[in-house]
């Protein structure tokens, strides 16, 4: 039996042969989720570098297109960056499989720790680990931020004011705003290709009607308590619906909701599911499954993750064919300079932001100093690896300290 030929859902488009499988793309993903500490900043990096650096499986171009589009609409970016890769050459079915994957396995992780979590009363040993952890992780971070500058910046100066304006507003709002990569995506189309014949093309109100169709709150087959359940789904799609920027971007509409609204959590457990986020691999956002575990079991987990991740999802597909179809234009092509420039500002800035939570003491500088080397000089450390030895440390070195 021959070797089987993966049909794209749109049987009528002309979708190149592509240098990898469905399933290689998948394994990835879960290999990512799995495997991919750091948060969104270090996953984009990390998917830049093995993807378009090292496998060539995904194009500059289209690298460039999926971030623009995960950075302009509401959601994880990691996550939409994800979706976005898997419906590069596989269109609908791939975006679906691929996120699932990318998310899956931190979901279950979250789920596990949300049990041992009700069992056991608490997870005192969290703090030592995220104190080595943390560190561990702004190290490869500041790494992944490194490549993604040099190598997508350039020389160009005007890619250059974009980058350092946006790392300050960064770092002096400590957050991520949207308008500055609109604002800086029209800027350099303006500049470096203006308006001709294809302004009227109607590719700038597409992104409107996209991110005007918002879903409705999720339907769950089995429910143990469905108004409460309803009521959890609800606030969740509105997190993952409304809340621009990325990973502990959604961290105070969370605590509003949760802590101040609704009353589910009180302060420590949801430090503490912050926590729970950071020191899992996969996208920080899906600190979500442990609030809803913590709130309503497995259900509670499954809906809370579901409603979150489901706004990102759609998101990032509706809009994605329009971003193929016209991405090669000049003037769309400036955008997509001027945005990146604006994403790769921001996660420099993060680097800072993060930092200076993360970055307290000696041991932790020393951490972090001793990740980027062993980045930087043993290329074959896998990161898990690293981040597994910055966790003993931290076991280790923490207790000492609170002595």
């Amino acid at each position: 039996m021959g070797a089987s030929k993966v049909i794209p859902p749109h049987a009528g488009e002309n979708v190149p042969k592509t240098p990898y499988s469905l399933w290689q793309l998948v394994r990835y993903a879960l290999r990512l989720g799995t495997f991919g500490f750091g948060g969104p900043v270090a996953l984009v990096g990390f998917m830049y570098r093995d993807l378009v650096e090292r496998r060539k499986w995904i194009s500059e171009a289209d690298y460039k297109e999926g971030l623009t589009l995960a950075q302009l609409m509401p959601g994880p970016l990691a996550a939409q960056l994800a979706i976005y890769l898997g419906f590069v050459h596989y269109r609908i079915w791939g975006a679906t499989v691929v996120g699932i994957a990318f998310v899956l396995p931190s979901f279950l992780m979250v789920v596990a720790l949300g049990a041992a979590y009700v069992a056991y009363g608490g997870l005192t040993w969290m703090q030592a680990v995220f104190y080595g952890v943390a560190a561990s992780v702004i190290g490869i971070i500041a790494i992944s931020a490194y490549k993604l500058t040099t190598k997508s910046i350039g020389k160009d100066k005007l890619l250059w004011a974009i980058y350092v304006c946006a790392a300050a507003v960064t770092i002096i709002t400590e957050s991520e705003i949207v308008w500055l990569f609109l604002i800086a995506g029209v800027l350099t189309w303006l500049v470096k290709a203006p308006p001709k014949s294809w302004f009227g093309s109607g590719n700038a109100s597409s992104m409107a009607i996209a991110a005007a169709q918002l879903p409705a709150a999720p339907a769950v087959a089995s429910v143990i308590d469905w108004p409460q359940l309803l009521q959890i789904g609800w606030f969740f799609t509105e997190a993952g619906a409304f809340v621009f920027g990325s990973g502990l971007a959604i961290v105070p509409f969370l605590y509003g909701g949760v802590v101040n609204e609704h009353h589910w959590l009180n302060e420590r457990q949801f430090v503490d599911a912050v926590a729970v986020a950071m020191i899992t691999p996969g996208p920080v956002v899906i600190t979500v499954g442990f609030i809803g575990y913590l709130v309503a079991g497995f259900p509670g987990a499954a809906v809370a993750a579901l409603a979150t991740f489901l706004p990102c999802y759609l998101f990032t597909i509706i809009p994605a064919p329009y971003f193929r179809r016209h991405g090669k234009k000049p003037g769309i092509v400036a955008f997509i300079d001027g945005v990146t420039a604006a994403a790769i500002g921001t996660i420099t800035g993060a680097v800072i932001v993060l930092g200076k939570r993360s970055i307290v003491d000696l041991p932790t500088v020393l951490m972090m100093l001793i990740t980027i080397a062993l980045i930087w000089k043993v290329k074959k450390l896998p990161e898990p690896a690293i981040v597994a030895l910055a966790a003993l440390a931290g076991l280790i070195v923490y207790p000492l300290l609170k002595r």
